[in-house]
């Protein structure tokens, strides 16, 4: 019987949710471009083709010019985070895990092993920059240690039903990620013997790959680019492999033990087990001469239950590895925040003000302009003062020089050599860049006081601590937004430590 099967299904369907939110990546990829310093890179046309900004201000003789103040109003929310982090990460695991010694212990060593004040500052700024976050919450082996780990996900290798509308998630059918793994690395994960290392190789293999992924992308002719971009790495040595996440409704049992009061979920297939052991507590009961309706059974009742399942796909459907979710909270590894998220839509923070920069940088390749084509020390020699002997040449090298001596031949009415300097034109090119500066400071929250800077002598020290209380209150939506994403990301590190660390499996799936 064939290894791996397959499921061709579920890859089309994760590549229609992956396709559904190219915009968010286009978009994305700008406000990165623009929070890191490529901010002429935006195409216009010229001469009938698409060209970068910057090419083409260049082709009008220009210089593009930039002044990156985005980076510098996502550092200083990020000082602001850092500055508040420890308080909370402190008061966090005394909140959640105060009773419990050696569960305060383990998450303690979770937070140092995983660094997670650097990671959670580093989910900040993607949070700051496209307006979602993504952590993935794990329990394996990683140089020589069994622990939970963290990783921080990328949104543009992120896969989600771009369906849901609850800004929680809670709504969400299917999550997923792109893999792009070392062969050894594949086999080491999905291989249990040499034959399925042959398959693998079989299925990855380079002389292959791309006649299979051309007759599959042949399914998807009106997006073939995004189709391929989806179903091929960026490094051709690399095999590509989509972990996905799906939530399934199956017929199940809901079960009450009458003996411990625990509730549980059980699949038909096992709820024989279920009736073995009450028949097992009946047995026992009438040979210790017990009534039958005193016996404490499991009693059962029929229902559709819901749970998360893992799929890890190649690009051609095959079924690499499949399964029921191992955690104790029963869902998927993944924590997520898109923010605002109104009616599916995500707008960053730094997506707000690029228009500002935008014309900031305008401005300022303006002035440069100006500065530039204004007359500096330009000299005017009249052609009847130049004396015999000398050329023009000869006379600009002679004007330079601190002690030269021009000879100058005077006839009446000849004018002598002049020099002429221009200030530049005031258009009010500086009040509008006073303006736009003014304004990305109120569209983003970040003002001078949040930035530290003086205001002068006559404000009090009350009033500047008023100041940067209010600056800090501009942010205060933002900051929660992403401290609800950390209390998620929590709930789950607390419950894979009573599962795996500690274990606590009764208590694990409700942390």
């Amino acid at each position: 019987m064939e290894r791996f099967t397959k499921n061709e299904a579920l890859l089309e369907e994760a590549q229609r949710y992956w396709e559904n939110a190219a915009d968010f990546r286009r978009r994305r990829e700008r406000c990165k471009r623009y929070c890191y310093g490529d901010q002429w890179g935006d195409l216009v046309m010229m001469e009938g083709q698409w060209v970068r900004e910057e090419q083409y201000i260049r082709s009008m003789g220009s210089e593009p010019l930039k002044n990156n103040l985005i980076r510098r109003l996502v550092k200083q929310v990020l000082g602001l985070y850092r500055q508040q982090h420890d308080a909370a990460t402190e008061g966090a695991v005394e909140r959640l895990s105060g009773e419990d010694a050696v569960l305060r212990e383990a998450l303690g060593r979770m937070r140092r092993l995983n660094d997670m004040c650097e990671l959670n500052a580093r989910a900040l700024e993607e949070f700051l920059i496209s307006g979602m976050t993504v952590q993935r919450k794990t329990f394996g082996e990683r140089q020589g240690r069994r622990e939970c780990f963290t990783d921080n996900v990328s949104p543009a290798r992120f896969i989600i039903d771009t369906a849901y509308r609850d800004t929680r998630g809670w709504d969400v059918g299917l999550v997923g990620e792109i893999h792009d793994l070392a062969f050894d690395t594949l086999c080491a994960e999905f291989a249990t013997d040499a034959a399925d290392c042959a398959r693998l190789a079989d299925i990855y293999a380079p002389e292959t790959y791309a006649e299979r992924l051309t007759r599959t992308t042949d399914y998807f002719a009106a997006a073939r680019s995004m189709a391929k971009a989806f179903r091929t790495p960026a490094n051709p040595a690399a095999c590509r492999v989509y972990e996905l996440w799906r939530r399934e409704r199956r017929p199940g049992y809901l079960c009450h033990d009458t003996a411990t009061g625990q509730l549980f979920l059980t699949d038909v297939a096992a709820v024989a087990d279920v009736e073995a052991v009450n028949q097992w507590r009946h047995d026992m009961a009438a040979a210790a001469g017990r009534p039958a309706d005193a016996v404490a059974l499991i009693h059962t009742q029929w229902m559709m239950t819901d749970e998360w399942r893992y799929y890890y796909l190649t690009p051609f459907g095959d079924v690499l590895s499949e399964g029921r979710s191992p955690y104790a909270h029963r869902k998927h590894p993944y924590v997520f925040k898109a923010y605002p998220y109104v009616d599916g839509e995500i707008h960053s923070f730094v997506a707000d003000i690029i228009d500002q920069q935008r014309y900031t940088n305008r401005l300022i390749t303006l002035y440069d302009w100006v500065m530039r084509s204004s007359a500096k020390g330009v000299l005017l020699v009249p052609e009847e003062s130049i004396p015999d002997g000398y050329t023009i040449d000869d006379i600009a090298s002679q004007w330079a020089l601190f002690n030269g001596v021009i000879p100058v031949k005077t006839r009446n009415g000849a004018l002598l050599p002049q020099q002429v300097a221009a200030n530049a034109v005031n258009v009010g090119i500086s009040e509008l860049l006073n303006t736009q500066l003014a304004f990305m400071e109120d569209i983003s929250g970040v003002n001078g006081a949040l930035q530290g800077k003086a205001e002068g002598a006559s404000v009090s020290g009350k009033l500047f601590e008023q100041q940067t209380h209010n600056a800090s209150v501009s942010q205060l939506d933002l900051l929660d937004s992403f401290r609800s994403f950390l209390d998620e990301a929590e709930r789950k590190d607390v419950s894979n430590l009573k599962q795996f660390v500690v274990g606590d499996t009764e208590t694990a799936g409700i942390a």
